[in-house]
């Protein structure tokens, strides 16, 4: 996965790490795995948008892509947040080992598809996609819009599980200031990144289901980071009064 640190067990670490993770004979530092992620993808969309000239696209793709590698980056940042301490048994197989974040990103790729490809062109006179393709989308550039979509829902699908378990670590478990600090570090990552995806705001204006899908995620990732913060700082305060 990187140098930068210990490398996990398998059974303890997110989909996308075990892939990274797996490739044999490769150990890239951080940023290097991210800066190739990034140069791969725009590459691809510019060579693609130069080659069919659909360059009306080639900006929504950058951003996507950009959010995407950001999304990387945050999930490497917050595992080893997490590892670097003594996290309860449970919360760190819920987390990391359950896979749940694949089946909340698969069912958020699925409605993202059915709503490109069906409900869009259904209600609307000129849906997204042609928009952005045209008429007839080129086979190679919708393939690497749907491989972009999926790096991007996956990583949101991450984002919100990461956020959720994080809120029940919080109900559930007790810590000492110093643990607290470093959960609520990881608790702001996660709600960094959800800020984040507010870039994908303009693409979307004119698509309603989108907007407010895209809006109502931010908001619901914002308020169970908050609750989850404010339980972890309350909780370790008068854990830390009870003994002094």
């Amino acid at each position: 996965m990187s140098g930068d640190s210990a490398r996990p067990e398998y059974g303890e670490t997110w989909v996308y790490e075990s892939i990274i993770g797996a490739l044999p004979g490769i150990r890239l530092p951080t940023w290097a795995a991210m800066a190739i992620q990034l140069l791969v993808f725009e590459v691809a969309i510019i060579a693609l948008s130069w080659y069919y000239e659909v360059w009306s696209a080639a900006i929504a793709g950058t951003v996507v892509v950009f959010v995407a590698t950001i999304g990387s980056a945050e999930m490497l940042r917050i595992s080893t947040l997490i590892r670097r301490i003594d996290v309860p048994p449970t919360y760190r197989a819920l987390l990391f080992a359950s896979n749940v974040e694949v089946v909340l990103s698969v069912l958020a790729y699925i409605a993202l598809l059915t709503h490109l490809f069906v409900f869009d062109p259904q209600v609307s006179s000129m849906p997204l996609l042609g928009r952005l393709f045209g008429s007839e989308p080129p086979v190679l550039v919708v393939y690497l819009t749907l491989l972009i979509l999926w790096d991007v829902s996956y990583r949101i699908g991450t984002g919100w599980w990461a956020s959720v378990t994080g809120l029940w670590r919080s109900v559930r478990y007790r810590f000492d200031p110093e643990t607290a600090r470093v959960f609520m570090r990881a608790d702001l990552e996660i709600w960094g990144f959800g800020v984040l995806q507010l870039v994908l705001v303009p693409f979307v204006l004119d698509q309603p289901v989108l907007l407010a899908a895209l809006v109502g995620h931010v908001l619901a990732v914002t308020a169970v980071t908050a609750v989850s913060v404010g339980l972890l700082r309350y909780r370790s305060r008068t854990a830390a009064v009870s003994q002094s």
